[in-house]
């Protein structure tokens, strides 16, 4: 049995060194027996940078990752019966540089890193993105003046509970809080979780049960943990992801929690390895380094219940896909050179 996933990738440099020349959003089929996978289907879009689908699985919607001067949007897609994409409408993004966009009560939630905010964008029954109708701007720096010198918002995260939202901020070393009340969004500061100085907070992930967080700090390649104490989140420790001989500088980028709950995987690009840890309680075991021998392991995901690992590799054009054994490790499947720039890949959807 076949499964559809969406990958973006970058279609243009946002600096003299970063970006990509990918084709836009690819409908990828991976056969479930083997791991191999294929485009079907190409959508030429500017820089979706990040994707996320509706909870029926009905629509898609993406960023355009481009500086405020050209006009970064929202697009909202319906998927066809052959898992293509059609362009139902789009919105503009009153933002710097959109790096995550994720689906929730009914409304899309952006973060924008260039500017430090974060906005709402309710939606129609039939998949069309409304105007925005909140923003928030986050404030403040930190002590890395080269990469924390305002706040730089990088996701946004549902709590298991539905309600609570988590936006972690790499330039103010802060996870900024907010709660749905109906279809409005409230900022929450007093459930704010300050974290390491320096770390850069990027993203983040929770268990099912909702009383553990682990959040991925890009600056420093460091897993910070995060305990629920009543009704606010707490840090524990710092776990390290790099091996202890790494000299260069740090670059942590995705991080996941496999569906049974028992195994955090951490991705670093400079390291272009995927740290793979068993989770004890609210403590992590470090087990091995799967190596991607490619270049800027900037996203992965974990699709069908946890069978596949699928890597994105942004510099060398490659898209890899490891099989999840019963003990956590990855073993490589499929090898793709297919899939340019690739950097944000989707769960499966069929």
């Amino acid at each position: 049995m076949n499964s559809i996933f969406y990958i973006g990738c970058y279609t243009k440099m946002l600096t003299k060194d970063f970006g990509g020349k990918g084709d836009g959003i690819y409908t990828i089929e991976i056969n479930n027996n083997t791991g191999k996978i294929r485009v079907t289907h190409t959508f030429p879009i500017i820089n979706p940078a990040y994707l996320a689908l509706s909870d029926n699985n009905q629509y898609l919607y993406a960023i355009t990752e481009v500086s405020i001067n050209e006009n970064p949007k929202i697009k909202a897609f319906k998927i066809q019966e052959d898992y293509s994409l059609k362009l139902i409408n789009e919105q503009i993004i009153d933002g710097d540089l959109p790096c995550h966009i994720t689906y929730a009560n009914n409304s899309l939630l952006i973060a924008c890193y260039g500017s430090g905010n974060m906005m709402l964008f309710p939606l129609k029954h039939n998949g069309k993105v409304l105007p925005s109708t909140q923003n928030f701007q986050h404030k403040g720096s930190s002590i890395n003046l080269a990469r924390q010198e305002a706040p730089h918002a990088h996701q946004t995260v549902i709590h298991p509970n539905g309600k609570d939202v988590f936006v972690p901020d790499l330039g103010i070393d802060l996870i900024k809080a907010y709660r749905f009340y109906n279809d409005t969004l409230s900022d929450i500061k007093s459930n704010d979780i300050p974290v390491e100085k320096g770390g850069g907070p990027r993203h983040m992930v929770f268990n099912k049960k909702g009383d553990l967080g682990y959040l991925m700090n890009e600056l420093t390649g460091d897993i910070s943990i995060l305990k629920q104490k009543e009704d606010a989140f707490i840090f524990v420790k710092s776990v390290k992801s790099l091996p202890t001989s790494f000299k260069e500088t740090p670059s942590g980028s995705a991080i996941r929690i496999h569906p049974n709950g028992n195994y955090l995987y951490a991705g670093n690009r400079t390291l272009d390895a995927i740290t793979i840890f068993k989770i004890h309680g609210d403590d992590l075991e470090l087990l091995s380094f799967q190596t991607t021998k490619g270049k800027t392991l900037r996203a992965f995901n974990i699709i069908e219940n946890g069978k596949w690992l699928v890597a994105c590799l942004q510099d060398s054009d490659e898209v890899i896909v490891y099989e999840i054994t019963s003990t956590g490790e990855l073993l490589e499947r499929y090898h793709s050179y297919d899939i340019t720039s690739a950097v944000c890949v989707t769960s499966a959807i069929s």
